[in-house]
């Protein structure tokens, strides 16, 4: 969860074992796009997410954030957003979450981007995914500039294999974060 999750921030050295940065809702977004097999590009977002960087006990830090499914738009179309909730594509009302928790990294992490590993847990089923993180355009990210993040995630692997006829497998997920300040 990049769906560009989610990420981290340094706060610097003060930020000691138990501190959490809290994601700002009102102020992030959450992408996913999805390609047609006729090559056009459908777009839409999760409004609803929240999420979380805990600082471990070791320094580094964790990624934890959840979207609500049951928010998910595609563009502003009533259609199209009701075909996605539906049992052929995310199926939200069975499956109205979907969550990723990273793998523990450097807290220098948002500073110099990389890849971000973890697990993915969408529409009952749980992967290892990978996301890239961007290098910091700002001295601190995640508050004077927003954490960029995107990964590509196979609808095979989660079982979301309606409308194969119409959109290829490829989910692209795009996030940038910004936390409470």
């Amino acid at each position: 969860m990049t769906p560009r999750i989610l990420l981290s921030a340094l706060l610097g050295l003060a930020c000691g074992p138990g501190f959490a940065q809290a994601l700002d809702t009102a102020r992030s977004r959450i992408d996913f796009d999805l390609h047609t097999r006729i090559g056009s590009q459908v777009r839409g977002q999760f409004p609803l997410a929240e999420g979380r960087v805990d600082t471990l006990a070791d320094g580094r830090r964790q990624v934890h954030m959840r979207l609500d499914a049951r928010g998910l738009r595609i563009g502003s179309s009533d259609y199209y957003t009701r075909l996605a909730r539906g049992p052929a594509l995310f199926d939200v009302e069975r499956y109205p979450a979907i969550e990723f928790t990273s793998d523990p990294y450097p807290a220098t992490f948002a500073h110099v981007g990389g890849v971000m590993e973890g697990v993915l847990r969408m529409h009952g089923v749980e992967h290892r995914e990978r996301f890239e993180l961007a290098a910091a355009t700002c001295t601190r990210p995640g508050y004077d500039c927003p954490i960029l993040a995107s990964g590509r995630v196979s609808r095979d692997d989660y079982g979301l294999d309606g409308w194969r006829w119409a959109l290829a497998d490829r989910v692209r997920f795009q996030l940038n974060v910004l936390f409470v300040d």
